[in-house]
């Protein structure tokens, strides 16, 4: 499949109401419990939506179309969200995400991206060159990355309870 921005949309917009039906009003066992093989729990992946959606996406396509890769990005701190969510409620902080989200997409649109613009390149801290249309991919599978992430940790959960139906439940192995 080709990038469309379009199409990129479509789930980029849907991810905070995917994460809302599924998170929301959960108790913290279920949203803060550890998880195995140092994978975040669903409340530290909201916060690093979160921090994407105030320090990468936008502001790098903003890097790639007024600097092209004279000006290398910021480098992402992966980990902000450990600090900066602290204090703050599962339920808040999917609000925050859901808002910050609607607000990208809105700037993304306003963009008007054509396609020599999807081309332009950008300099990353470790991957090196990068395209606009590139980063704007990223964002998606990312999302969806994540979203796995979640329903794996919370079906993990569970793990030693399904007791012989672990053998037909591809998530927990």
């Amino acid at each position: 499949m080709e990038f469309d921005q379009e199409k990129a949309i479509e789930i980029l917009s849907r991810t905070p109401a995917v994460l809302r039906g599924l998170l929301e009003g959960l108790s913290d066992e279920w949203s803060r419990g550890e998880s195995k093989e140092d994978s975040w729990n669903p409340y530290d992946v909201i916060g690093h939506y979160i921090h994407g959606e105030k320090t990468d996406w936008i502001p790098r396509a903003k890097i790639i179309l007024a600097q092209g890769d004279s000006v290398g990005f910021v480098t992402f701190d992966r980990l902000a969200q450990f600090e900066d969510s602290k204090g703050k409620s599962l339920d808040s902080l999917l609000e925050e995400f859901s808002r910050l989200r609607i607000e990208n997409l809105h700037t993304l649109r306003s963009m008007s991206l054509t396609d020599d613009q999807m081309d332009m390149k950008g300099m990353h801290p470790e991957l090196g060159e990068v395209t606009l249309r590139q980063l704007l991919s990223t964002w998606v599978v990312h999302d969806l990355t994540h979203i796995r992430q979640i329903v794996t940790v919370l079906a993990g959960r569970y793990s030693e309870n399904v007791g012989p139906w672990r053998e037909y439940l591809s998530i927990l192995k």
